[in-house]
């Protein structure tokens, strides 16, 4: 079994806490976008990152210094978004560290795929920035299935905890060998299931630490998440599409 989650916006450098394990599988391919990155001006990649003057002046002094190879902080503890934060592997036993090593994976538009423990470097790039790389119009052209094939080559059985911009790197490619199952976190609204952008991110975060408390190893063991309210509603789920909703907190003020 493996898990997939997006990465976040935000980036730090932490190279003191813990070391990483090795570099990303496909790091001579985030070379060639670095390499035309470099060659954008300020304003292109302005365009590309769709952010504030501070933002992306950071971001543009990043590119100009970049080094895939050094000052190299485990991906695991350098994204900094709301589900990291629920996530909290910061504070993860060693125990839990191998889990995740061994079942995590974080879809990436910069490096495609990253164990937990890759070394990597503060960037900004998203897979569904409006980025041409010389003959290819999109980085879902650029990455192509390579990141699929990676994660087939591993498990047959994935659990879906990102974004559709991310799992759409992987979900355009299955077949039936493989069982993809998503997670839904909600909330009824009248008939309809209403998925609300930050409280997803939570409950992602909260899955993964979940998963690796419980060193769950089936895709059956998540059913019992029961975490930040959520609980699993069998009768909305099926096989491809496990649905938790969020009751009301009975004992909050």
């Amino acid at each position: 079994m493996r898990i997939i989650i997006s990465p976040a916006k935000k980036m730090n450098v932490d190279i003191d806490s813990l070391g990483y394990n090795q570099l990303p599988e496909f790091v001579k391919d985030t070379e060639i976008l670095m390499k035309y990155m470099k060659e954008l001006s300020y304003k292109d990649l302005k365009s590309i990152w769709k952010c504030n003057e501070k933002i992306a002046n950071l971001n543009y002094e990043r590119i100009r210094k970049m080094d895939l190879y050094r000052n190299l902080t485990p991906a695991i503890l350098s994204f900094e978004g709301i589900q990291y934060q629920y996530m909290a592997p910061g504070v993860f036993e060693t125990d839990e560290y191998e889990y995740i090593e061994k079942h995590l994976r974080i879809l990436s538009g910069f490096y495609g795929i990253l164990c937990p423990f890759d070394g990597v470097i503060p960037y900004r790039l998203e897979m569904e920035a409006k980025l041409k790389v010389y003959d290819f119009n999109s980085l879902y052209e650029f990455w192509n299935n390579k990141i699929a094939d990676k994660l087939f080559s591993e498990s047959h059985c994935i659990v879906n905890l990102a974004s559709r911009e991310y799992s759409k790197c992987i979900s355009s490619y299955l077949n039936e060998k493989i069982h993809f199952v998503t997670c839904v976190f909600g909330e009824m609204n009248g008939e309809k299931i209403i998925e609300k952008g930050t409280l997803v991110k939570m409950a992602r975060g909260e899955m993964v630490r979940f998963m690796a408390e419980n060193k769950i190893e089936n895709v059956e063991g998540i059913k019992r998440f029961n975490r930040l309210n959520y609980v699993f509603e069998d009768h909305l789920s099926d096989q491809d599409t496990f649905v938790f909703l969020r009751k009301e907190n009975k004992n909050a003020k």
